[in-house]
């Protein structure tokens, strides 16, 4: 419920301050007057656009703010969801700037635009003469029966189904377009992997045969290189590890006499066990390194594959060729058994679009048994708008193609007179006809469901007299379970508010400036008077406007 609104420097509201109660209020006012200008200040609450030549001449901003009674509304889950301190009044706050930049903010904490709009939508609801038309829009009929046929549980099922059909019918699509293009480079694949698999290519392998190489093309000096270094420790004069063995052991002749010999003697034992391990090492490298031009040629060759095979597939190493030999090798595979990898996924597809048909079957039935009691009860509720001999349906009819919705292509079917066979809505139905039937689908709803403050922007266009009371008798039932709000021109429409606010213009030194203030008794009289009179107020217009007061104060 909308409990209080703060306008300022918004067109021409320098700043408003006004207090709302719950159940049937109306706003009246002069054309011109700027009504309208509050209902757009009231959309920009609901996340629309903002522009910047809103702002009043000379300020930097204006502001507008909304305060709200959310007890009812069971909003806690989308406060938690958005990270925002839930409480049972909630302060929704727009700002705009003179560049038309804006700021939202719920409950002082700033948010994204797409959130308040959200919020928004949950707390009021504008409906403007436009706003009839959604009568022939298939989104708000569906959204209708799904509210009447609570049907969020199902809605939801039905999108999880929807979304892992859309998903493996996706897969199969992209399955059959690569298996076209697959079979065009069939043979160049399969030639390709042919080349790689008779390489055999052993992961490491490119770097032993490079040391090798580098071995091979080096023998000779390595050879001479060896001979030279153990020659140097050990020859026909001289044997560098029997040498130090005889040192250390007249070393250890001495450690009676000096104490240090002990520890020399073992360090050279030590160095002696490491030089015979090293002439070990080299002797056994120089025994293995021999020329070997044949062995050298099939590295150089083998090399050359690999390297050629690297340019050509832009790898860096072997690792990288055996990853792509075993991709072209499932590639292939793939290409030589698609038929079966396509039957395998047509046939995931078919058992989805059989889940799937499933749910919508049971959304469709749903909804058909809404249409039918959403059907009785606006009939019931038009007949005492004044058009008694309506007809009213529901068309059904199946899409080409599912979507997210479902199934089903709906439209509403209307006519207000015997023996007229009901046609589109859209199409048949007059501005005051279309008010009428949007009230009675507001209505009904409202039993459904909890809804936000309603605000009618002259919904009662195209209607008057004793249609303008059973609209206002209308209002007032659906005003028992939710705030309504209605501007109206109507002193039939207006005469049956619980509270009554009038929009005024004044002329001040700075210009036009709107403002709204609640009525009271006797301005209810004149002002109901003035809208039944005109410019001129008649003793007459007086009397008749305090017997319609008192007609809806009984």
């Amino acid at each position: 419920m909308l409990v209080h609104l703060h306008i300022s420097h918004y067109a021409l509201i320098d700043r408003l301050d006004i207090d709302f109660e719950s159940g049937f209020s109306v706003l009246t006012g002069e054309t011109g007057a700027g009504k309208s200008i509050i209902l757009g200040a009231l959309g920009l609450l609901l996340g629309r656009r903002a522009e910047g030549k809103v702002i009043q001449t000379g300020q930097a901003k204006c502001c507008i703010e909304g305060t709200f009674d959310v007890k009812r509304l069971n909003l806690q889950n989308f406060f938690a969801a958005n990270d925002l301190d839930y409480d049972d009044v909630c302060i929704v706050r727009r700002e705009v700037s003179q560049s038309g930049r804006s700021r939202a903010f719920i409950n002082d904490s700033p948010v994204a635009l797409t959130t308040m709009k959200a919020l928004g939508d949950r707390l009021f609801d504008i409906h403007s003469q436009h706003q009839n038309l959604l009568l022939g829009r298939e989104d708000f009929l569906l959204g209708t029966l799904d509210s009447v046929g609570q049907n969020a549980d199902l809605l939801t099922r039905y999108g999880e189904s929807f979304d892992a059909w859309k998903k493996a019918q996706g897969e199969l699509d992209e399955m059959r377009k690569q298996a076209e293009k697959d079979a065009a480079d069939r043979e160049y694949l399969a030639y390709q992997l042919k080349q790689l698999e008779e390489a055999d290519l052993h992961d490491g392998e490119q770097e032993e045969l490079e040391q090798e190489q580098k071995t091979l093309a080096h023998a000779e000096d390595i050879q001479v290189a060896l001979t030279q270094a153990l020659s140097a420790l050990q020859n026909d004069e001289r044997d560098a590890v029997a040498d130090l063995k005889n040192g250390a052991q007249t070393l250890a002749h001495l450690a009676d006499f000096l104490p240090d010999a002990a520890s020399w003697s073992e360090r050279m034992d030590s160095v002696r066990i490491e030089l015979d391990d090293l002439l070990g090492e080299m002797a056994g490298a120089l025994q293995q390194v021999e020329s070997d031009p044949n062995r050298l040629q099939f590295i150089d060759d083998r090399l050359a594959t690999i390297y050629s095979l690297q340019k050509k597939f832009g790898a860096s190493d072997v690792s990288e060729l055996i990853r792509k030999t075993a991709e072209l090798r499932e590639r292939v595979d793939k290409i030589e058994n698609i038929d079966g990898y396509i039957a395998d996924k047509q046939a995931e597809v078919d058992a989805l679009y059989a889940a799937l048909e499933k749910e919508a079957t049971q959304l469709t039935d749903s909804r058909k048994a809404a249409a039918d009691e959403l059907t009785k009860a606006v009939k019931e509720q038009v007949g005492a708008l004044g058009m008694p001999n309506a007809s009213l349906l529901f068309d059904f009819a199946a899409k080409n193609a599912p979507d997210r919705s479902g199934f089903d292509n709906v439209r509403f079917l209307f006519s207000a007179n015997k023996n007229v066979p009901p046609q589109d809505v859209s199409q048949i139905a007059s501005g005051g006809e279309m008010g009428r039937l949007m009230l009675a689908f507001k209505a009904f709803i409202a039993r459904h469901e909890q809804l936000p403050t309603v605000i009618f922007d002259e919904i009662d266009t195209g209607v008057s007299g004793t249609m303008a009371e059973k609209m206002a008798k209308a209002m007032q039932a659906l005003s028992k379970g939710t705030q309504v709000l209605c501007i109206t021109h109507l002193p039939q429409i207006a005469a049956a508010g619980e509270h009554h606010f009038l929009v005024y213009k004044e002329e001040t030194a700075d210009g036009a400036e709107t403002h709204i203030r609640q009525l009271n008794e006797a301005e209810r009289v004149d002002e109901v008077a003035n809208m039944l009179s005109g410019e001129t107020l008649t003793p007459e217009a007086i009397e008749n406007a305090k017997s319609l007061l008192k007609q809806h104060t009984k």
